[in-house]
């Protein structure tokens, strides 16, 4: 059966876009707390330090999420968690609407980022369970091109709405994927393999830690957890940045979310290239080019000095980034076993958060103080060569393997 029709089958349609859906609205949520910060800046007269704390606020409840859920995904099977997380996420960034002052708008933040960072690991794992070896790093690529959907949905909602109804609209919109829930419950179940797992006995979690710290797994666990945590430090640190870095630069901020509008669309071809060649050149190869290929874009980016060069650095660092997160999530699931999986990938996911706490703040600091935005991204440059070395050097190739027989 060809990869294309296999595509076709219903029930692998179906899953791919019910567990998209969730992501996209995981996307939209954090888009538009970036878009948010930029209109915040001017609504509440926030300094950088403070929008920069704001988004490290929103990670710091992303990695405790992914820490929590993933275990819990292990536990107590990996749909019920994901509602859940889904829930959790909808109705805090509805409230977040209503936060009168800068500090309860931080604890919505938090409890928003707390569902957003536990749904993501577990739709990953999800999926790559669920579809057939051949096809399984192509599936989670294409799960995670939604986010795209979602950054692109959160640009137009923020162009179309935070400039004449004000951001706090925009938060209310966040809440709608609450509803979405009452479809997810119907239309997903637990994967195959966790219920054979399941039905084996689970393990507990002091014993899922220490397998993911073993000998067999522990060269696997490390180099995760490098990988993701520059990645997404650099990632948080440079895109919930975009819209402030555009208005700083000397762009009205109407005009910045036309840019960075334009940015987010490279996003898709980005995903879809890294699908199709992921199964065809491999896991390793795929992350180490589009992260070595990302660095190069944000020193580019970084050292943009007109309105053309800025939107064209910004577009290539906006396809390879995400092209690279691709990869990394379909990577993650592949190597450990069912019996570990959802804690080695939320634990992962988890430290790579810390990442997100630190560079969104970072930046933040670097500019109250008048560091220049080329310097800014010569840190997130040296950060992404050294997760892509990691990798390459470190990682083991998972192309067509089953953990469960290693």
């Amino acid at each position: 059966m060809s990869e294309t029709s296999l595509f076709r089958e219903r029930k692998n349609r179906k899953l791919l876009l019910s567990a998209g859906f969730s992501w996209l609205f995981d996307a939209m949520d954090v888009g538009l707390v970036s878009f948010i910060a930029a209109a915040l800046s001017v609504d509440w007269n926030l300094g950088a330090q403070q929008i920069g704390l704001l988004a490290a606020i929103n990670s710091t409840g992303m990695a405790f999420g992914a820490a929590v859920s993933g275990s819990l995904a292990d536990r107590y099977g990996r749909k019920a968690v994901l509602l859940w997380t889904l829930l959790l996420f909808s109705v805090a960034s509805g409230l977040s609407a209503l936060a009168p002052n800068f500090f309860v708008l931080a604890v919505f933040r938090f409890i928003a980022g707390f569902g957003l960072g536990g749904e993501l690991p577990v739709a990953s794992t999800l999926v790559s369970e669920s579809v057939p070896v051949k096809v399984r790093g192509k599936a989670i690529v294409l799960l995670e091109s939604f986010w795209a959907g979602g950054w692109i949905l959160a640009a137009l909602i923020s162009y179309f709405f935070i400039p004449h109804y004000g951001w706090r609209l925009a938060l209310v919109i966040g809440a709608l994927p609450a509803l979405y829930a009452l479809f997810l419950r119907r239309a997903i179940d637990d994967s195959p393999r966790y219920k054979e797992q399941a039905d084996k006995g689970k393990l507990s979690f002091s014993q899922r830690m220490s397998s993911i710290w073993s000998g067999q797994y522990q060269r696997a666990t490390i180099t995760l957890w490098i990988l993701w945590f520059t990645v997404v430090f650099s990632y948080y640190g440079m895109f919930l940045w975009l819209p402030t870095v555009m208005v700083l630069k000397g762009f009205t901020l109407v005009k910045s979310f036309q840019y960075v509008l334009i940015i987010t669309l490279a996003q898709l071809p980005g995903y879809f290239t890294a699908a199709y060649l992921i199964e065809r050149i491999g896991r390793k190869a795929v992350l180490g080019v589009y992260l070595l290929l990302t660095a190069v874009c944000a020193i580019w980016f970084g050292n943009a000095g007109t309105a053309g060069m800025l939107l064209t650095a910004g577009i290539f660092l906006s396809f390879f980034n995400l092209g690279a997160w691709g990869a990394m999530y379909a990577y993650t699931p592949e190597l450990y076993p069912t019996s570990i999986r959802s804690t080695g990938v939320g634990f992962a996911a988890a430290f790579g958060r810390i990442g997100g706490i630190i560079g969104p703040y970072l930046v933040g600091l670097l500019i109250s103080n008048g560091t220049s935005i080329t310097s800014v991204f010569v840190i997130f440059f040296i950060a992404i060569v050294i997760g892509a070395l990691t990798v390459l050097l470190f990682g083991r190739e998972t192309k067509g393997m089953d953990p469960d027989r290693v």
